[in-house]
């Protein structure tokens, strides 16, 4: 609904969307849900993996000794623990990824990239790369990809709060 703009909004009443903020929300929900859709598709057939599970196999293999505790991958990755647990899992039973416990914390644990998922890493990155690249940088010129990242950026850094005790599901 955007029948009121921002600044005619009284007190108490919803700010709604002008109908150009309309337009640009609704096509970036658009975009990108059919980007995630289209890039797990593709992983799905050539990987057999969600592309969530392809992101916990980079973010390790970027990773020092490619190993992250257990808590570090959830908030590096933007899932719940709960979720990461299930996929660690997944990716154990493929020989993929080996949990380690925390020799400083008994509670502790750290998720390690084998060599066999590195391999995954290396025969499907170019795929997936490519798939990237399609949807995304081939339609943008520099000019636009610089914006989208920079207005990314900004969305992304107002949605992460610093404070301690902050409400995100990777912290539960």
């Amino acid at each position: 609904m955007n029948t009121a703009s921002a600044s005619s909004a009284a007190v108490g009443e919803p700010r709604w969307l002008t109908d150009e903020e309309q337009r640009v929300w609704r096509a970036y929900v658009d975009a990108t849900t059919l980007l995630e859709d289209h890039l797990d598709r593709q992983l799905q057939r050539d990987a057999g993996i969600p592309h969530v599970y392809y992101g916990l196999l980079v973010k390790l293999a970027e990773a020092p000794r490619r190993r992250l505790r257990m808590t570090e991958l959830a908030k590096d990755a933007k899932i719940t623990r709960s979720r990461l647990s299930h996929a660690v899992s997944r990716l154990e039973k493929n020989g993929w990824v080996r949990r380690e416990d925390c020799p400083s914390d008994k509670r502790g644990q750290f998720a390690v990239l084998t060599d066999a998922g590195m391999d995954v890493l290396r025969r499907h990155a170019p795929g997936h790369v490519d798939a990237v690249r399609q949807a995304v940088f081939d339609r943008l010129t520099p000019e636009q990809q610089k914006s989208l990242g920079e207005i990314m950026g900004i969305v992304a850094e107002g949605l992460q709060p610093s404070e301690a005790g902050a409400d995100l599901p990777w912290l539960r």
